[in-house]
């Protein structure tokens, strides 16, 4: 943590800055303790999947990999999304934890600008910003590769970054190109884990919590 401290710290010197600097240790400890993927500088621009169709993506997805993220704990993550009024998509994500309990969170979706209607933006919370999901490429049939990125104080950024498909599984030859939309656009994903979805552990998962 000591390269964290020194930017954080020397970044905003003066007393009436204490506040904001013991604020900004404390986020950057939680984040790097719960292995959320920080990295220095700003948020990268990849590009979006063009002419992105909502009404195809409409649907089950299963999470294949994922970057870790401080709010997701669990394994057979699905996420599902409907046509809750116009321009707006309805999300319901699940996931199953380590206590074999079922955890579930709803929200919405819609795009910033309708002129890019790849680069959505999710809230789950009405009292809390919303999270990007930008759609970088998908085939609304097998695949979607999904990014997501936070700014921190315009010093680091951290990374969000998952791969979905609509089956429980994806070859590895599609896997090795997946992971080239990430990497050819400067996005790391060497930290990316493996979301069980196997039949044994998600076989009894109740469809509803």
């Amino acid at each position: 943590m000591s390269l964290l401290f020194c930017v954080c710290v020397c970044s905003y010197p003066g007393p009436k800055m204490q506040t904001l600097q013991v604020l900004s240790l404390t986020l950057l400890s939680i984040l790097a303790a719960n292995a959320q993927t920080l990295r220095p500088g700003k948020c990268p621009q990849p590009p979006v999947q063009a002419n992105f169709d909502a009404a195809r993506y409409l649907g089950k997805w299963y999470e294949i990999k994922k970057l870790p993220a401080v709010f997701q704990k669990g394994e057979c993550t699905t996420a599902t999304y409907s046509l809750e009024s116009p321009g707006v998509v309805g999300v319901l994500n699940r996931e199953l934890l380590a206590d074999n309990t079922v955890s579930v969170i709803t929200g919405y979706a819609k795009a910033k600008d309708p002129s890019e209607p790849a680069k959505l933006e999710v809230t789950f919370f009405e009292d809390s910003p919303p999270g990007n999901y930008w759609v970088l490429s998908t085939d609304y049939e097998g695949h979607s590769v999904v990014y997501g990125c936070t700014d921190i104080l315009g010093t680091f950024h951290a990374d969000f970054a998952w791969i979905l498909s609509r089956e429980s599984t994806l070859s590895e030859e599609k896997l090795e190109e997946l992971y080239h939309v990430f990497t050819s656009n400067g996005i790391d994903i060497d930290v990316m884990t493996v979301t069980n979805q196997s039949p044994e552990l998600c076989a009894d998962m109740p469809l509803w919590a």
